[in-house]
């Protein structure tokens, strides 16, 4: 028998089924507890002795679960240490943020190709079928018309964040601008040669790819260049009304230059604002209109100012 705080204790920690038992300890060493029975209260069991089956001892202060008890988000969950970054930010986890990024993406990419569908069909129409070219030197009111059109869908995109936003407006405001820079783009084409404008097509694409290509691999951050690239903006404004007044083989060529540099660099700057990611500037995700038209614009440029160099180069 032991002698204790609680009173004597049988050797060999045999205690009758049902209890009662003594409150606070100490138990014997080795004892063993009858199964299904009453346990001591707090679960202080015995060190090194064996613990009655069926009975479990709620975790003392300051326990952690191991690596896995807790699934992720759960509270108390704690991340293996091979998730961890050297800077102590845990890696893998923000699949959220970078699945919404990738779908918009798709979504800007798969707006972008109808638009360049569409606007391939007026220029090739204008290009081929003679009938609509009669047809449009005939009613020179149409241009007017469709530049008006243009202008006025691209005030209401730009200046209204709920016309770009809110489907469908935003899609019907974006067919009809693309359905009016189409045709302006096809009345410019039906202007040059066929094989001039399937030149500037090609090369026009082959240009657009490789910027794209390097907007997306390259670790140069160009969405910090919006203040630069809008005063180049304005210098090419200001030299194109100049060239206006000013005619010459020479200043065209340079105009057309300087304006498919200023806006190649647009579209690796509309391209990365697109990405986000470690850029510091991005668009958001609900903006997947504001990207295409912005992209859109940028190719368009791109191919008529390619468009100019071939046309006075050949003259």
């Amino acid at each position: 028998m032991y002698q204790n705080q609680g009173g004597p204790y049988p050797q060999g920690g045999a205690y009758p089924q049902g209890g009662p038992y003594p409150q606070g300890g100490p138990y014997p060493q080795g004892g063993g507890y009858p199964q299904g029975g009453a346990y001591p209260p707090g679960g202080a069991y015995p060190p090194g002795g064996a613990y009655p089956q069926g009975g479990y001892a709620p975790p003392q202060p300051g326990f952690q679960p191991a690596y896995g008890g807790a699934g992720y988000g759960e509270p108390g969950y704690i991340p293996p240490n091979d998730s961890v970054g050297e800077d102590g930010e845990v890696k893998g986890f923000d699949f959220t943020e970078k699945s919404i990024r990738r779908a918009f993406i798709r979504k800007v990419y798969a707006i972008l190709m109808c638009q360049l569908m569409v606007t391939m069909g007026f220029i090739a129409l204008f290009l081929y079928h003679r009938p609509t070219k009669v047809w449009v030197a005939q009613n020179p009111f149409m241009f007017w018309v469709a530049f008006i059109v243009l202008i006025v869908c691209l005030i209401a995109m730009a200046c209204c964040p709920d016309v770009r936003r809110k489907a469908p407006t935003n899609f019907i405001f974006l067919a009809i601008f693309t359905a009016a820079q189409s045709f302006l783009l096809g009345i410019s084409a039906s202007v040059y040669e066929a094989d001039a404008v399937l030149m500037a097509v090609g090369i026009t694409a082959a240009v657009c790819l490789g910027l794209t290509l390097f907007a997306l691999q390259t670790k140069w951050d160009f969405t910090m260049m919006g203040g630069v690239l809008l005063c180049a903006t304005i210098v090419l404004l200001v030299f194109g009304i100049v060239a206006i007044f000013v005619k010459g083989k020479v200043i065209t060529l340079v105009y057309a230059s300087l304006g498919a540099l200023i806006f190649s660099i647009y579209l690796v700057y509309d391209t990365q604002l697109m990405m986000g990611g470690k850029h510091k500037y991005s668009i958001s995700p609900e903006e997947y209109i504001f990207a295409a038209l912005n992209l859109y614009l940028d190719i368009i440029n791109i191919f008529l100012f390619i468009l100019t160099i071939i046309g006075a180069s050949r003259d």
